[in-house]
């Protein structure tokens, strides 16, 4: 059940990740950084579609996170930049080659082995206090500072620095949420009333900001890339850390799963420059 819904919510994501593109893309540094960005961007129709997609992700992410671990769930959402496959060509004109097909079967397949081998089990329904501090505290520094890094850099680069800041933030959001659905059977008071909620209000506020900042840039392969891969990575963490997950007792599993885990983040860069080289307008033929 768990496996399923996050490949629902990660078709969603990667919906809604093409629409917003096309339209975050088009503003200018200046107002990427500005407090109102996404007020802004809310004015244009294709962009609130995107995020009508991106909150039905989100549901389904919820779900899954609900009856699932987050070592499982998070990997699975990688497979939006797969999906983003036949919607680029369909809504970009992006044309699918062989490198493609061969980068998303690397990321499926490392997928699947790492799910198999890992051979997740265990976890809690919460984080102690004492781990939520160390996560906060962690999170808070990396992106701060990738963020500041980002200044003033290339398109390129500052769309890497950001969007690997939003793919820690969402890891960080996906942690919150299951901690927030744990508690739906409690009552909607005990929700409301929790801290969690809050906590993943803001921060589902900033990693959107950023995410949007990091598509503005006009380079879509190391925003997509970054994010995509860091979410997993950040997810993986806090899931084996903070909420006491396991993947494989004995060292050759654990040796399997991360190399099949490393497959995977592979082909999501693969596939993102893929993405990036067919988005890039083509050079002006020199004058003569």
């Amino acid at each position: 059940m768990d496996v399923v819904l996050a490949l629902a919510a990660a078709l969603c994501f990667s919906l809604g990740t093409v629409l917003q593109q096309q339209v975050a893309a088009k503003a200018s540094e200046q107002e990427a950084r500005r407090a109102g960005f996404l007020l802004r961007l809310a004015r244009r129709p294709r962009w609130l579609a995107g995020i009508a997609a991106d909150a039905l992700g989100f549901v389904a992410q919820a779900i899954a996170l609900a009856v699932g671990r987050l070592v499982v769930v998070q990997p699975l959402l990688a497979t939006s930049v797969v999906f983003s496959l036949p919607l680029g060509a369909r809504l970009g004109g992006r044309r699918v080659v062989r490198r493609d097909m061969v980068a998303a079967l690397a990321v499926t397949a490392g997928l699947a082995v790492f799910l198999v081998v890992a051979d997740p089990t265990g976890g809690r329904e919460d984080a102690t206090t004492a781990a939520w501090v160390v996560s906060f505290g962690v999170t808070a520094v990396i992106c701060a500072a990738l963020t500041l890094a980002a200044r003033g850099r290339r398109p390129a680069r500052r769309a890497g620095l950001v969007g690997a800041a939003a793919g820690m933030l969402f890891g960080l959001s996906a942690a919150l949420t299951k901690a927030t659905v744990e508690r739906v059977d409690e009552g909607v008071l005990e929700v409301v009333a929790d801290w969690h909620l809050y906590a993943l209000i803001v921060v589902g506020y900033v990693s959107m900001s950023l995410s949007q900042s990091s598509l503005q840039a006009g380079s879509l392969a190391p925003a997509v890339a970054t994010q995509m891969s860091l979410d997993p990575v950040a997810s993986l963490l806090l899931g084996i850390f903070a909420f006491d997950e396991t993947v494989h007792d004995d060292a050759a599993g654990l040796i399997a799963a991360l190399a099949a885990f490393a497959v995977m983040i592979a082909g999501i860069v693969v596939l993102a420059a893929a993405e990036q080289e067919t988005s890039e307008p083509a050079p002006r033929p020199a004058p003569t």
